[in-house]
């Protein structure tokens, strides 16, 4: 009898030890979990020809930006799938692999025709999802609205999934639908509470709905059960940050940033250390609050180290926080060039916002508010083209408001967050309406 994954799924493998570590290990990488990079080893020291293990290596590999070993492992699974693989596993194996090399578009069109023919792949199918998948990172204005889509397509296949509740909720979340996507998430999270996606999940979900104090108890109940180590430790804890700023506490903000948020202290994987630190930094100084200026140097010091070149659009926007921020305009200007010409060679997916954002940020810390909003209020609308999660993005929007009321457009800054507040309800939102009068 052949042995199965977790989905009823047929492994080319014999070893029962390492179909059962991989099992785990998948179980482990879906939910967010330590020991998964250690679970997958054993799987390959069980049976060392076995590609899936290699290739869900690698993904744990390519989440941490260990491009060089995401790839080999990538190669490898290829030619092991080749050798023992069925059709869904050679399918499963050059998908994720596309991935991993980064082929966007190839690795969108192989994932959308492996989950037609495979939806209950979970593997697979979670490469489009969440706020850094394909979709995501594609530079698509709708991507909000197609990971939703494509979870409604394939709901039928998993019933009460734990893992596809979490990520079908958190889509319902993003695309608006707030108190179905919360109802979603939360009864995934409650099916298996080591989920460090469903914890953020409805962490999203809360911070949509306004439920800033509940996220806040909600994270200190359950980051004990987390290790450090864990891929979102950190990012979670950053949204606590956000709920502390939400009540204008900077100086928790400031304790959470120096706890787990700070070069010096994070464990998190390189995308996450420079978007919330550069993101949580910006927010505490667009606010009105004091941030040291050594805190952005630090900051910026680990940043160029770990994206020293132009990449993804939502890494480079935050790269601009940093040169902004640190009125190194030597810096801006350098990847500034790259970026517009990799839009000159219709290479930037997300489009003429990038160079748009790098621009307004600068008059911003230049204290031309006139130019900041100039550039900012025709682009809004395609923010979303940089990938990330609503609550990330939000950040431009933020700086846009800041912009408009220290600018003196009051009416305008008015207008603004009478229609956000519509959305979402915002303790700060609403001190800025007062403080406009």
């Amino acid at each position: 009898m052949a042995l199965e994954d977790r989905y009823g799924f047929p492994l080319s493998t014999t070893s029962h030890e390492a179909a059962s570590a991989y099992r785990e290990g998948v179980d482990l990488m879906l939910s967010g979990w330590t020991g998964t990079a250690e679970t997958l080893e054993c799987a390959i020291t069980a049976d060392p020809d076995f590609a899936l293990a290699h290739i869900a290596r690698g993904r744990v590999h390519a989440f941490y930006q260990q491009g060089d070993l995401a790839r080999q492992k990538a190669a490898l699974a290829r030619e092991l799938v080749a050798k023992r693989g069925a059709e869904r596993e050679r399918s499963h194996v050059e998908t994720l692999a596309l991935a991993i090399e980064g082929r966007l578009p190839e690795a969108i069109a192989s994932t959308l025709k492996h989950v037609d023919a495979w939806p209950r792949d979970a593997v697979v199918l979670s490469l489009p999802l969440g706020a850094f998948g394909l979709f995501a990172f594609s530079g698509m204005a709708d991507h909000d609205r197609a990971r939703h889509e494509l979870c409604e397509r394939v709901a039928q296949h998993y019933g009460e999934d734990w893992w596809f509740l979490t990520m079908s909720g958190w889509a319902m979340t993003e695309n608006g639908d707030v108190a179905r996507g919360r109802a979603v998430t939360e009864r995934g999270f409650n099916l298996r509470r080591a989920n460090a996606h469903a914890a953020h999940a409805v962490l999203h979900a809360m911070f949509e709905d306004g439920s800033i104090d509940a996220a806040d108890r909600l994270v200190d109940d359950w980051i004990p059960t987390y290790d450090r180590g864990g891929i979102l430790h950190g990012h979670i804890r950053w949204h606590q940050a956000l709920g502390a700023l939400e009540h204008g506490d900077a100086a928790r903000a400031l304790a959470i940033y120096a706890d787990v948020l700070q070069p010096t202290a994070t464990r998190a994987p390189p995308l996450n250390v420079i978007t919330d630190s550069a993101s949580l930094l910006w927010r505490l100084s667009a606010y009105g609050h004091t941030v040291p200026q050594a805190l952005w140097r630090e900051a910026d010091a680990a940043a160029q180290k770990l994206f020293p070149k132009s990449s993804l659009s939502f890494a480079d926007v935050h790269m601009a926080l940093f040169a902004a921020a640190t009125q190194n305009r030597e810096a801006l200007a350098a990847r500034l060039a790259v970026i517009e010409q990799r839009l000159a060679d219709g290479k930037l997916p997300a489009g003429p916002v990038v160079p748009a954002i790098f621009r307004a940020l600068a008059a911003f810390v230049d204290e031309d508010y006139g130019t900041c909003v100039q550039m900012l209020a025709p682009l809004l609308g395609e923010v979303v083209r940089i990938g990330g999660s609503h609550a990330q993005r939000e950040l431009i929007e933020d700086t846009f408001i800041v912009a408009l009321m220290r600018s003196g457009e009051l009416p305008r800054a008015r207008a603004v967050l009478d229609a956000r507040l519509h959305r979402r309800p915002s303790l700060r939102d609403k001190r800025w309406q007062a403080a406009i009068g």
